[in-house]
């Protein structure tokens, strides 16, 4: 078990612009270990394994513990997060039962199972800010094996620490959000499982001493929050799912994606100095037509409207504004 010093008078800055109370300081990894480890090298030669020694020497094993001095404002994200609710519900809650405490902060590793396009990831993005304790990111569907979060075995070439080491090592947290994006789409190479890392990282007693297979140094990753994304849960393993709290997302109903789509909007139009052009809200049927598509999808079809209708020279978006809206195209080549 590592050592903790309450240090409940301290500010760290996060990275949405507040200051959250430290909770405590927290030991990610011994010291004494990683001295012996680097006496252990032969000169000359593991240069990478040398310099991760030296950087884990440098920073100090100590990181910040933090959780939100009291209950976080989340109405905005119950607004900007309709199908999300259930989820939201759980988070409440548990951050409830440690505000006033001197407990940790502990959330459930969660599984959000949905099609895609409906948020996931932007709601995994939001709790990493809400909580104010950085955030490590995996994508598993483009890896071929599972090195990524236990890192791979200095013997091999061009190895390197996986997520895991680095989010703790390099970040300033001892209590990170890991958001694991589409993890079943996990794919192993022969007989490894891209998974297996996680069946010690989910479960807090083992996650305490967590063996990167890179550095070989045991990191207290016990702390770590973690999220994960899928569309299809008969991929994930059954003991992946048994140790996480899974929520079923649903694609917003119509009035929850209108009201999606005019946040949207307005967060694009306030955002931007050319935003004050156009009109506060857009007209109602450029609404029934931003619904019709997934969360993800409004960002980028908001943004070719403004331009749109900026090249026609109005500052009133329209329906032939929106992508497959058949805007007038200029014929595109030389004039003569």
């Amino acid at each position: 078990m590592v050592e903790t010093t309450p240090t409940s008078t301290d500010l760290v800055p996060i990275p949405n612009g507040t200051n959250i109370p430290l909770a405590q300081m927290r030991s990610v990894y011994r010291m004494d270990e990683v001295e012996r480890k680097l006496a252990k090298l032969p000169p000359k030669e593991h240069e990478s394994l040398r310099s991760t020694y030296e950087r884990m020497l440098v920073k100090g094993a100590e990181r910040f513990q933090v959780k939100p001095s009291g209950l976080p404002a989340m109405e905005h994200l119950y607004d900007e997060l309709p199908n999300f609710h259930e989820a939201l519900d759980d988070v409440r809650r548990q951050l409830a039962l440690c505000h006033d405490s001197r407990d940790a902060l502990e959330i459930t590793p969660m599984l959000l199972l949905g099609p895609p396009g409906v948020g996931k990831t932007h709601f995994a993005r939001e709790v990493a800010q809400l909580l104010g304790t950085g955030m490590g990111f995996v994508s598993m569907s483009s890896l071929t094996a599972g090195w990524v979060l236990s890192g791979a075995s200095s013997q091999w070439k061009g190895a390197r620490p996986g997520k895991v080491f680095e989010t703790l090592v390099d970040g300033a947290y001892a209590n990170p959000v890991m958001v694991v994006d589409e993890i079943d789409k996990a794919r192993g190479e022969h007989a490894y499982d891209p998974l297996g890392a996680l069946y010690s990282l989910l479960e807090h007693d083992t996650a305490h001493s967590f063996t990167d297979e890179f550095a070989e140094v045991p990191i207290d990753a016990s702390q770590m929050i973690w999220v994960a994304t899928a569309n299809d849960e008969r991929a994930i393993p059954e003991p992946i799912l048994n140790r996480m709290n899974v929520y079923e997302v649903q694609a917003p109903d119509r009035d929850a994606a209108r009201s999606i789509a005019l946040r949207l909007y307005a967060g694009i139009r306030g955002g931007h100095d050319w935003g004050r052009r156009f009109e506060p809200e857009p007209p109602e049927a450029v609404l029934d037509r931003m619904a019709e598509l997934a969360p993800r999808e409004m960002r980028r079809a908001w943004m070719a409207a403004f331009g749109n209708a900026r090249l026609d020279g109005r500052d009133r978006i329209e329906l032939r504004d929106l992508p497959g809206g058949h805007a007038r195209r200029p014929p595109i080549g030389f004039h003569h």
